[in-house]
């Protein structure tokens, strides 16, 4: 629930003389700062009027700032620059990181019927913070292995890392358990995301351990009936078993019983 306070009167009192709904955002701008987000968060939960409706694909007015805030070339930009510290960047990745959660929250409003109020809106989100922590995990795992030597106990960490990652990433599963949340665009917005994010988390982490991961599959598949869910769901389970050979996955299942 939003907080209200007396900016938002002063806002009001404002009105008259702005219409255009994007003046709070810095939509000329290329890239958008951690300076620029936590303005825009800021103002999305603190100083707009409750029953102003937040910016959305399906408002040709606002369009621009929801394409703005799920961009992933604004956290990409400086996580992939190479003239700047690993520390540094990942400072700002953990910044992003709060960012995104608060995103999160600030789209995550259901109406009477159970289904979301900005369902569109409320996955790019969601797709823009599985993009950002794996981008995130990567440079943590990095900067351990710049400042440590090759001991068994610093690969323990590194694969608890990665462990976490894929685990923060199965909650999206989660969210998508209940299909019935979701529209037939959601639906296939989800069928998209799972492709391209979990397949390219699979890709570049060949040596975790994706039990948890096939795990939360399996029992989707029993549950799911959309069937472009299904099939990224069933891709998923292809490229697990091409990347990780049969013998490796049995070793998979024995440790986690």
């Amino acid at each position: 629930m939003r907080k209200i306070s007396f900016i938002i009167l002063s806002s009001l009192f404002l009105l008259p003389s702005c219409s255009n709904k994007n003046n709070d955002f810095p939509v000329e701008k290329r890239y958008w700062s951690i300076e620029d987000y936590e303005n825009i968060v800021r103002n999305l939960k603190y100083n707009s009027n409750p029953d102003d409706l937040l910016p959305s694909f399906n408002d040709s007015e606002t369009k621009v700032v929801i394409e703005k805030l799920t961009d992933e070339e604004n956290f990409r930009v400086v996580l992939n620059d190479k003239e700047l510290g690993i520390s540094h960047k990942n400072e700002t990745a953990q910044k992003f990181f709060d960012i995104w959660q608060d995103l999160n929250e600030i789209y995550s409003p259901m109406d009477k019927k159970d289904m979301f109020v900005y369902e569109t809106e409320y996955l790019e989100i969601w797709k823009f913070g599985l993009e950002l922590q794996q981008e995130y995990f990567k440079l943590g795992n990095q900067e351990i292995e710049e400042n440590s030597d090759d001991s068994e106990s610093v690969k323990d960490v590194l694969n608890s890392n990665r462990e976490t990652m894929i685990n923060n990433s199965i909650i999206y599963l989660d969210v998508i358990t209940n299909e019935k949340k979701f529209t037939s665009n959601g639906k296939k917005i989800i069928s998209e995301t799972i492709t391209t994010v979990f397949s390219k988390l699979i890709n570049e982490n060949p040596k975790a351990d994706f039990y948890n991961l096939r795990k939360k599959i399996d029992l989707l598949n029993k549950k799911i009936t959309d069937p472009s869910i299904l099939e990224s769901l069933n891709g998923l389970t292809t490229l697990i078993n091409e990347v990780k050979p049969k013998t490796e996955s049995t070793e998979e299942v024995v440790l986690e019983n």
